[in-house]
């Protein structure tokens, strides 16, 4: 073989353990969906457990866009803690089929923790539209109010209040003072006044508050730097007035998004579990009242 034939082997061989290390690396942060666009959207649903009971709840963990892996383990740990504690019936999929009316009927709230992309065909998306205006109730964790969702106007509108600008870069996990702004809610009655958490802090194009939205948290902007500083550029993410964790109603449905959960430690706080407790047991229509 000459130099050139062996200087050209060595070559194609480096870029294919280059190309495929980059492969390995988009799986091991969660990101193939970003740069290999995925809007596949099942058909066949899953089948229910016969013994499920009520109260029941429905956590829906489908990543058509960035996939949060380690705070997907950790949240579905937490939520199967708190079901198994108060004697709640709990089921996890990420098969998007399990939205229809005979199968949703089955479950008093959906869960979409740290959902992300376009995970619903459109009949899909409109039984869950009628699920909730029919009572139903949806927690959303983190990435269920990021860009990914975007092109579905109606869910945009309704349960987040605003689009998504961006999050926190450089650095991208900062230390904040969240603020408890309504303690009468079942989310928040047993939270402080004020806690310290650590996360990566998104911001929207415009106020929940503006859409009728009832703010139970918001972040203290002076206590991080709510900045994306990024190769060189910089975009201010201020918002003056941050909500961070807020409910509505759809209907008769019960509403609640938090922008808390980026990370697996999250679920450990003592603040955070009680709060996604009271979540669910308000939006299960357990605890609390709303959207009558």
């Amino acid at each position: 073989m000459s130099r050139l034939r062996r200087v050209l082997l060595g070559i194609g061989v480096l870029v294919v353990v280059v190309v495929a290390a980059g492969l390995v690396g988009l799986r091991m942060i969660g990101a193939w969906n970003l740069v290999f666009t995925n809007r596949s959207h099942e058909v066949r649903p899953p089948e229910l457990p016969q013994a499920l009971g009520r109260p029941a709840f429905l956590v829906f963990t489908k990543t058509n866009g960035f996939r949060h892996k380690e705070a997907i383990v950790a949240g579905l740990e937490r939520f199967e803690e708190i079901a198994q504690r108060r004697d709640w019936s709990l089921f996890a999929t990420e098969n998007g089929a399990v939205f229809q009316n005979s199968l949703l009927e089955n479950f008093d709230a959906v869960v979409f923790h740290n959902a992300s992309g376009d995970m619903l065909s459109s009949d899909q998306e409109a039984a869950f539209m009628r699920f909730l205006e029919d009572g139903g109730g949806w927690v959303g964790i983190h990435a269920a109010g990021d860009s990914s969702h975007e092109d579905w106007d109606w869910y945009v509108d309704n349960l987040i209040g605003g689009l998504f600008t961006a999050h926190t870069m450089g650095p991208q996990f900062q230390e904040a003072r969240l603020v408890v702004e309504d303690a009468d809610h079942p989310a928040t009655r047993s939270l402080p006044d004020e806690w310290l958490h650590t996360e990566e802090w998104y911001s929207w194009d415009a106020n929940p508050r503006d859409h009728g939205m009832r703010v139970l948290v918001s972040v203290d902007e002076s206590t991080y730097s709510p900045w994306v500083r990024w190769l060189g550029n910089e975009v201010d993410l201020r918002m003056g007035d941050h909500p961070i964790v807020w409910v509505g109603c759809v209907g008769r449905g019960r509403t609640l998004y938090s922008a808390l959960g980026h990370q697996g430690a999250a679920y450990e706080t003592p603040e955070y579990r009680a709060l996604l407790e009271g979540a669910l047991a308000w939006a299960g229509r357990l605890e609390g009242v709303g959207c009558d």
